[in-house]
């Protein structure tokens, strides 16, 4: 879904070339990979997973919920390995975790509880937080779900949190327009292939604009406040695993979808200082890595 020179996608897929090399595929020899890339635009999914079945592809590794569903349309036989989906029950990818059956299977993150977790983390790091913009993709079919866990917790934190959405790169210049008039304190976002892909822009324009950010963890490594979630690269390394057995003959519907078991809570601290916040020293305690 993500450009292929995007930062997160090329750290993700050199996980997982990594994870299959560590099982003895070697690319030219016994492995041949063929990349098709969205360039973040959803509407070409169907297009270059089409080309994949075309190619009779003996696996297809598709990246979260809107590239999985393409692949899913397009072929019920070739057997789908998603390194991370934000909720394949809920999205008809799977049947259950447990036992996913048809040809989808992977592995899933706590993608809601992530997601209101993140509201927690920003009001004990900026108590004085009050309204919240969320900024989503409107194409992708995983938002509704994320949001409505959002919105039950926001009410016990006495936060607002406005919608905004962006569906490419070209719209987020407005968008924190839309945020400045609507006069948010903060900002999160509702993880998306796209949004990540433009991890570097999303901080920029957060950091120009005086909004303290929390995201996904790439965020904060291009200068955004701060990050929670699951490391990705590594449910893209353990993805081959997956990848693994179904070539050596396993049914991807008898392969149970895993969860996601390790989260990081990341902070910027050159960050916090360009925007002259005081973040709680208990706070930066709870942090796994600050970022000078």
């Amino acid at each position: 879904m993500a450009a292929a020179s995007a930062p997160a996608s090329v750290a993700r897929v050199a996980a997982l070339r990594t994870g299959l090399r560590d099982l003895g595929y070697v690319e030219g020899k016994n492995l041949t990979i063929d990349f098709r890339w969205a360039e973040g635009k959803h509407g070409r999914l169907p297009e270059l997973a089409a080309e994949l079945v075309r190619l009779k592809v003996d696996v297809i590794v598709a990246q979260g919920t809107p590239g999985a569903s393409a692949a899913k349309q397009a072929t019920a036989t070739i057997p789908i390995v998603v390194p991370i989906v934000a909720d394949p029950v809920s999205t008809g990818l799977v049947a259950s975790l447990a036992r996913p059956g048809g040809n989808v299977t992977g592995l899933t993150w706590f993608s809601h509880e992530v997601s209101a977790k993140r509201l927690e983390l920003l009001r004990d790091a900026l108590p004085r937080t009050r309204r919240v913009a969320v900024l989503i993709n409107p194409d992708n079919p995983s938002n509704a779900p994320i949001l409505r866990a959002m919105e039950l917790a926001a009410g016990p934190l006495k936060l607002e949190i406005p919608q905004f959405g962006a569906r490419g790169p070209g719209e987020l210049e407005g968008v924190f327009a839309a945020m400045v008039a609507k006069r948010v304190d903060a900002l999160t976002i509702i993880d998306d292939a796209m949004l990540i892909g433009n991890a570097r822009a999303i901080a920029t324009l957060a950091v120009r604009n005086r909004l303290p950010l929390i995201a996904f963890t790439e965020v904060v490594e291009a200068g955004g406040l701060m990050g929670y979630g699951a490391s990705f690269p590594g449910m893209f390394q353990h993805a081959a695993t997956y990848v693994d057995k179904i070539l050596r003959g396993a049914r991807p519907g008898d392969l149970p979808v895993e969860r996601a078991t390790k989260f990081e809570l990341m902070i910027n601290l050159k960050t916090a200082r360009t925007l002259g916040l005081t973040i709680p020293p208990a706070f930066l305690q709870r942090a796994d890595q600050l970022i000078e």
